[in-house]
């Protein structure tokens, strides 16, 4: 199995054990995992497959990638800058952040904080919608119970993760019976695994923001909520989930003209801020 290793710097502050943790708690059993401060995933990288581990040492990120076949290694380490917002510009983000009184203070103790990004946009997806209403450990529970049945065995995959994740023509017309999932919620899924195999530009990168949102919150069980949150984790640095219930709490007001007043003065890095404020609810 080809294996190698590459390194891919950035520039600090960048909060890694802050990452991890988020990672960890939304880590969908078989397909990737957190240990300390190292991840690990299964992927799919064109005609290749396999897993990787990424962890940091000396200012900068070790990546072990093992795979089944030859893999574009830039592609490869395109996606890994993208999971990491490893190129996200700090100091720029924090010169417009500290405007505001709230932010101030908490970029002060989380200087590194990041959006944490997506290898899938697909499974982001479908992680997003089983999240809807219920914890975040249930909806990891759910999404490994997709990945055992409907994802393909990893070839030669690590000892612990040896699914890969669906690809949308895998849960088009999945039957989800069985899986815990609502009726509904079930629906749900499969119509956004339709929509994506018949157009996988819906979850482009190169979209607008306003553009993606829209085209999301068209299909049916997606709200602004959700448009915005995967929004955020697919790079859209601007993108704001303003009806959080978190963001309000740490604002501390009920008001969704406040909330958007406020979040006005964030702009174009409103993303960032979400993460500060939810990140400030566990102080």
């Amino acid at each position: 199995m080809p294996a190698f290793k590459r390194e891919l710097a950035y520039v600090p502050p960048h909060d890694w054990p802050a990452l991890m943790r988020f990672f960890a708690a939304r880590a969908i059993p078989g397909v990737d995992e957190v240990d300390g401060l190292t991840y690990r995933r299964t992927f799919v990288a064109g005609r290749g497959q396999g897993w990787l581990s990424v962890t940091p040492a000396n200012g900068a990120l070790t990546c072990e990638i093992a795979t089944n076949a030859d893999a574009d290694e830039s592609a490869l380490a395109e996606r890994l800058r993208r999971l990491f917002d490893l190129d996200a510009n700090g100091k720029r983000i924090a010169a417009q952040l500290k405007r505001d009184a709230t932010l101030g203070a908490l970029l002060k103790k989380r200087p590194g904080l990041r959006v944490p990004g997506v290898w899938d946009p697909f499974e982001l997806g479908v992680r997003a919608i089983l999240g809807q209403q219920i914890s975040v450990a249930a909806a990891s529970t759910l999404a490994g119970r997709i990945a055992t049945k409907f994802g393909k065995t990893t070839a030669r995959g690590h000892a612990t993760l040896t699914r890969l994740f669906p690809k949308p023509e895998d849960l088009a017309n999945a039957n989800l019976n069985g899986m815990g999932l609502t009726t509904r919620r079930a629906g749900t899924v499969t119509t956004f695994a339709r929509a994506v195999a018949d157009d996988p530009a819906l979850l482009a990168s190169d979209q607008t923001l306003d553009t993606f949102v829209e085209r999301i919150v068209d299909l049916p069980g997606f709200g602004p909520w959700t448009a915005h949150y995967m929004a955020m984790r697919l790079g859209h640095a601007d993108a704001f989930p303003a009806s959080d219930l978190g963001v309000r709490k740490a604002l501390n007001t009920t008001s969704d003209k406040e909330v958007l007043r406020r979040a006005e003065a964030w702009r174009p890095y409103r993303a960032y801020a979400t993460m500060h404020l939810w990140a400030s609810l566990s102080d």
